[in-house]
């Protein structure tokens, strides 16, 4: 298959900072992950030299198989690092943060998903910046509710699930993955936990965009307010092909239903990732 050009609408253009340094610095003396560099995030060069990024939790690999992500996926995964809630608290401390994203891989593989480490890392960040706000983009836990319990009941100021995609394209892009129950999950935290809610998804994989307003109306009906719609680009040849590259007006297409479905925070253009500007769904609550 002929690999497409991006457009101009997708040439970046990058600069090196101080702050990206520092950042950078930082972030491997405590031998952090972050998404950022895992996910292979556009905005990576950005964020950094804003001083921000977002901490990922449980390790760097993932035990699910989703075609779109640059995370690498593997069975055999160590236990987590008993030392990595300290050591998040004390980057965002250094790192002067107002607003922290926390994020995790998937793991399947523990029994309770990672929600013990999630809380812990939760409270460790509280306990040493009282004044931070926190989001947190979790997994669907496999839908458990006494593990998805474990970290709602932190009330995070965000809680963040990503749907990723439209339904018909589950199988091909998310095979482990359950459309309905994600929409569980952003219900539950909604509806029985009163949390600010907010989901993303990636466009340009085959969707349509009747499929993408009836994923909008469906977050909306569970009480979702806060949506971010990004272009996919494919992280290597292994990942699912580029189906299309979405243009600017068809981003504001989709910018203006979310709105006018109502959502409060609508983040939509090429660059846009599920933690790009995360502090404006605080502001915008």
């Amino acid at each position: 298959m002929k690999i497409q050009r991006k457009p101009d609408w997708l040439k970046m253009r990058l600069s090196g900072t101080a702050k990206f340094a520092s950042t950078k610095k930082l972030i491997a003396g405590y031998g952090l992950n972050t998404v950022c560099r895992a996910a292979m995030c556009p905005n990576l060069q950005e964020c950094w030299s804003s001083g921000t990024a977002t901490f990922l939790l449980l390790g760097d690999s993932c035990t699910r198989s989703c075609r779109f992500c640059a995370v690498t996926s593997t069975s055999d995964l160590p236990l987590p690092d008993p030392e990595e809630p300290r050591k998040i608290a004390k980057a965002v401390r250094i790192m002067q943060l107002g607003h922290v994203v926390l994020t995790s891989v998937t793991r399947d593989d523990l029994a309770d998903g990672g929600s013990k480490a999630w809380a812990a890392t939760i409270d460790a960040v509280r306990a040493e910046n009282p004044e931070v706000s926190i989001e947190c983009l979790i997994p669907d836990l496999q839908g458990d509710h006494d593990a998805l319990h474990r970290i709602m009941i932190m009330s995070p100021d965000v809680l963040n699930h990503n749907v990723e995609t439209v339904p018909s394209l589950y199988g091909a892009v998310r095979p482990e993955a359950d459309y309905i129950r994600s929409l569980e999950v952003l219900r539950l935290a909604q509806q029985e936990y009163s949390l600010q809610t907010k989901s993303g998804l990636m466009v340009g994989m085959g969707e349509t965009e009747q499929e993408v307003c009836r994923v909008l109306d469906d977050l909306a009906r569970v009480g979702c307010r806060h949506v971010t719609i990004g272009q996919y680009l494919q992280p290597s040849s292994k990942h699912l092909s580029v189906h299309s590259f979405v243009t600017p007006e068809c981003f504001d297409r989709y910018r203006k239903y979310a709105l006018e479905s109502g959502f409060r925070h609508v983040q939509s253009g090429p660059y846009v990732r599920s933690s790009y500007h995360a502090v404006d769904s605080v502001i915008n609550k």
